[in-house]
């Protein structure tokens, strides 16, 4: 019994001297597996479900500054929510994700969408900079050109490795917004203010370019697949300063988890993070 199943694995592998099946073998994703040639540079998407009103929300926003200054993978988005000027007001997906039966209480912090980044952040760093790695079955890279008040902008992906039921979310985002913050920490500064004047919000997420929960593919995305996706329009109006944007692109999963993510600034030209 042993000898046939042997043939019939051999047979599998090597059909005739032509048609050869290659099966390649995916790798150790973790933090600190080696880089496997072919594979990409595996960033956290952190989402920080905030408020200007919010006392507790520095917390959160403390902790991505300290994740980011440990690590060059770490990808934050700001949601905005409530009575405040920068308030996303395309949460709802988001928060029927995240609290369906419930109001949605801020602060949260989300690691790659659906995991919950425990409190307090500020000590529990590791838990998002766990989530990166070297060898991610795929890469993403963006292109941007901003002009005469519009956007152009070109999100590519590239895959190592077999996908099905993926998604891609494309965000616009804005930095260095001025405003005061509510505050109930003493993370920024001695003791506890009860409002930080002039406050830099950054990562503050202004449009969607695609559905909040994701657009699905028409194409194959299989192993050895490039797609890009493009995206023209003009700057929207209450964008702050347009020099500010930033782009957030990202695949999640069928369960909605985030696989890979990547950032990018105005009239940047990114390749793919692919290990040679």
């Amino acid at each position: 019994m042993k000898k046939y199943l042997s043939i019939f694995a051999f047979a599998l592998l090597f059909s005739s001297c032509s048609d050869t099946v290659v099966v390649k073998k995916v790798p150790d994703g973790s933090s600190t597996a080696p880089a496997v040639s072919g594979f990409f540079k595996k960033r956290v998407l952190i989402e920080d479900y905030t408020g200007t009103w919010c006392g507790n929300c520095p917390r959160v926003a403390y902790a991505i500054e300290q994740a980011m200054d440990q690590s060059d993978k770490v990808v934050p988005v700001a949601i905005h929510n409530g009575f405040d000027p920068y308030n996303y007001l395309g949460i709802g997906p988001l928060k029927d994700l995240i609290s369906p039966n419930d109001a949605l209480q801020l602060p949260q912090s989300r690691l790659n969408r659906t995991s919950t980044w425990t409190f307090p952040e500020p000590i529990n760093l590791d838990e998002a900079i766990n989530l990166t790695g070297n060898n991610c079955g795929v890469g993403l890279a963006m292109n941007s050109a901003i002009a005469n008040g519009t956007i152009d902008l070109n999100v590519k992906l590239k895959f190592a490795q077999d996908y099905s039921n993926i998604k891609l979310v494309v965000l616009l985002l804005e930095n260095q917004l001025i405003h005061d913050q509510t505050n109930y920490t003493n993370y920024f500064g001695p003791g506890t203010t009860p409002t930080i004047t002039n406050y830099v919000h950054n990562h503050v997420l202004r449009v969607s370019l695609t559905d909040i929960m994701g657009d699905a593919f028409a194409e194959p995305t299989t192993l050895g697949q490039t797609i890009t996706k493009n995206y023209h329009l003009a700057i929207p109006s209450d964008i702050t300063n347009a020099a500010n944007m930033s782009f957030v692109a990202f695949i999640v999963d069928q369960n909605n988890g985030a696989i890979n993510a990547r950032a990018a600034l105005p009239n940047e030209i990114q390749d793919f993070e692919v290990n040679p």
